[in-house]
């Protein structure tokens, strides 16, 4: 009888050490957005607004090992519905991020041209939310915020049960896993709705480079300008492509 013990003892502890102690794996998240608050109410917003959904569903994978992940595009709700998004097309788009170095390389589609942008991670100052926790994806996860792009407030639940601080597109910096993610002003929502820990092909985490290679913080600058004139939906597209 000690010995059974013993053993189920062993057992239960590998395998709660294997929950806390994730470092490669594959996550899927379901990507809601809320397209009418986005194109917003003043004219430009409202003369488009009517030719596309008022929400749309997608799903992206994050593809990560120790110290670095790979974010793109896997299907969406409606495959006649391309994404609204009059300043490129966000399904093609690709994030690489390099947690060790703290750079990323981002393949992006801008007006038609595919750009491949190389810069520093973001800094994200996040504050952590004490005694608030969700279930996601069956991962124990705790509640953090923080301000990106001076004024856009982020709230996220991360995992410290996956170790890698990483996340969807370019967020990072929490000590574990994002798994979820609301940002009201963006009008959009990640949850992780599926983690893969076993089989997954970690080759394919490479930074993209196809297209014009250029500085991230250059070619925003370069869109803001362009698109000055485009109402409060440019604030959103400048979010979007950026983060």
């Amino acid at each position: 009888m000690k010995k059974i013990l013993f053993l189920l003892t062993f057992s239960y502890a590998i395998n709660s050490n294997a929950q806390q102690f994730i470092s490669t794996g594959q996550i899927e998240y379901e990507v809601k957005v809320n397209n009418h608050g986005a194109f917003g109410d003043d004219s430009w917003g409202r003369m488009f607004r009517d030719q596309i959904p008022k929400f749309s569903t997608y799903w992206y994978d994050l593809t990560f090992n120790k110290d670095k992940s790979l974010y793109k595009f896997n299907r969406q709700e409606d495959k006649g519905n391309r994404m609204a998004m009059m300043g490129g097309n966000e399904t093609e788009n690709i994030w690489y991020s390099d947690y060790a170095s703290q750079t990323f390389t981002d393949q992006k589609d801008i007006f038609g041209e595919t750009y491949v942008l190389h810069d520093s991670l973001m800094n994200i100052k996040w504050k952590l939310v004490p005694n608030e926790t969700r279930d996601i994806a069956g991962f124990n996860c705790r509640k953090a915020q923080a301000i990106i792009f001076d004024s856009v407030y982020v709230f996220a639940f991360y995992t410290d049960e996956i170790t890698v601080s990483g996340g969807p597109m370019g967020l990072h910096g929490l000590p574990g896993m994002i798994l979820g993610v609301t940002i009201p002003r963006m009008y959009t929502s990640w949850i992780a709705n599926k983690v893969q820990m076993l089989g997954v092909n970690t080759s394919i985490i490479t930074a993209p480079e196809k297209g014009k290679k250029q500085k991230a913080t250059d070619l925003m600058e370069k869109v803001k300008k362009a698109t000055s004139d485009w109402g409060s939906y440019a604030q959103q597209m400048i979010w979007k492509l950026f983060l």
